[in-house]
This record gives C-alpha cells, sequence and structure tokens, in this order.
C-alpha cells in the first residue's frame, strides 16, 4: 500500500517556543500550512493541558509538538472522534515500547500507564459555517524525563518504566507513523474500528471505582461514550449518568 505520507512529511523544528499549538495557529492565521505539518519544540515554556492546565516538560527530555490537518471530511457534530484517532495512536506508540504495564486511555484523551500519565493531548478545533477548516493536535509526551517537580498528581515517562533512554528523533518518526494509520482509518470510514478500539482501550473500561460528579461521591463504571464524547457511568444500581468534562473527576487512591 503505498499511499503518499501526510503526518511528518513536513515537519517545523523550534528551540524554544510558548506553546506549539499557539506557534501552529498563529502560523496558520497567516499561511496555511501543508497539512500533516508537524510543529515541534526541544522546550516550551507554556505548555498547555485541558483547561489551560500547564504541561510540565523537562527541555530536550520529551516530544512536545503540534500536527496541523484539514479534517473537512468528517461533519462537525463528529469531532470527538478526532479525539478518539489521535488518543489510539499515541496509544498504540506507548504500547509498542510498554509490554509488561498496563496502557489505557483516561477519557477524553490521556495516555496511562497503570495509574499514572504519560501523555496529554490538547485539540484545537477552527470551524467555518458547518464544516472544519482546520484542526491543531497539540501532544505531550514524556519519553526521557526522570522528576517532575510540578503539581501534577501522577506524571510517569517511559524511562521512569524503561530504566533507559530513548532517541527522540526516532520516537517522532514512530509516533508520526502511528498517527498517519489511525488518521488513515479515519479518512476511509472505519469509525466503527475506532470506536470499538477506544473503548476498548480505556482507563476503569467496565469497572467500578469513585467518581466526583457534580460535588458527589459516587461509585460506578465506565460503560460507554456517546456520540458527543459523553463519559457514560453506571452505578451499581444501574442508574446511567451522562457526564460532560467539567462534571466528573476520577478519584485515585492515595499511595
Amino acid at each position: 500500500m503505498n499511499r503518499k505520507r501526510t503526518i511528518g512529511a513536513n515537519i517545523i523544528n523550534l528551540d524554544s517556543v510558548d506553546s506549539t499549538n499557539s506557534y501552529a495557529s498563529k502560523m496558520m492565521s497567516e499561511d496555511r500550512l501543508p497539512e500533516g505539518t508537524v510543529i515541534v519544540a526541544k522546550t516550551q515554556h507554556a505548555g498547555k493541558g485541558q483547561d489551560n492546565n500547564y504541561w510540565e516538560s523537562a527541555p530536550f527530555r520529551n516530544l512536545t509538538f503540534s500536527v496541523v490537518l484539514y479534517p473537512d471530511f468528517l461533519a462537525v457534530e463528529k469531532q470527538f472522534i478526532l479525539n478518539k484517532f489521535v488518543a489510539l495512536a499515541v496509544y498504540d506508540f506507548v504500547k509498542s515500547f510498554i509490554k509488561k504495564h498496563k496502557v489505557s486511555i483516561k477519557w477524553p484523551n490521556d495516555i496511562y500507564i497503570d495509574e499514572k500519565k504519560v501523555a496529554g493531548i490538547l485539540i484545537n478545533n477552527t470551524i467555518r459555517g458547518n464544516v472544519f477548516d482546520y484542526s491543531i493536535i497539540g501532544i505531550g509526551l514524556n519519553i526521557n524525563q526522570i522528576k517532575f517537580n510540578s503539581e501534577a498528581p501522577n506524571p510517569v515517562s517511559l524511562i521512569n518504566i524503561l530504566k533507559e533512554s530513548l532517541d527522540l528523533k526516532n520516537c517522532l518518526e514512530k509516533l508520526c507513523f502511528f498517527l498517519e494509520k489511525r488518521y488513515f482509518q479515519l479518512r476511509s470510514g472505519q469509525e466503527g474500528l475506532l470506536n470499538s478500539d477506544y473503548l476498548q482501550s480505556m482507563f476503569r473500561f467496565q469497572s467500578f471505582h469513585k467518581y466526583k460528579f457534580k460535588d458527589k461521591i459516587i461509585e460506578a463504571k465506565i460503560t460507554n461514550i456517546s456520540k458527543v464524547g459523553k463519559l457514560i457511568l453506571e452505578t451499581r444500581d444501574s442508574e446511567k449518568i451522562e457526564c460532560d468534562i467539567k462534571e466528573v473527576s476520577f478519584i485515585f487512591k492515595k499511595h
């Protein structure tokens, strides 16, 4: 299958930037970049996570980059499937290294090794009328950072697990391969496959745990994701609850 490669065919390398998503957004306002352009920074001094949370990344030790895509084939109401394809690609990448620990996707799009976060994803969509204009997909992946100093509750890196450092250029190449593969599945209409792979890869899928839902502690299991990306929980009394990202938080055991 000799398809022309999209993701990673054009790479912009930066030494330092506030955030690659912000940089990509500024560039897009001036001139449209080729689809699949990757903007990678050796160091970010204002990396962002979900809800404007700070993303800690030691300089020259991790992968912090953004990808520009034009998913104009996708209906706007299906935008959550962008989360799915990207999360699955990063999950595939991490799983290719980690064999003896559980790798999973914590809703909506964090990648976990056991109970610790190894990667985060932030997607900025620009919509014009009722179609996608472009998407900027930011990925932060902990590779060679040994110690974490921020208030983040549970970070981990590949070096913490593997006990050896990895070549960042090779890692980016490999991750672009997984992104390309999953993006092709999305483009070619394989949404059923992406939906089922995402569900089967989910952190805490189908097992009971405690959650904080609208300031109340509940015990429930994750059973599904709605079409618009809401988390569907089921309590021990078989009550189904649909949660938005701001309504629910995962409760972790204190070690």
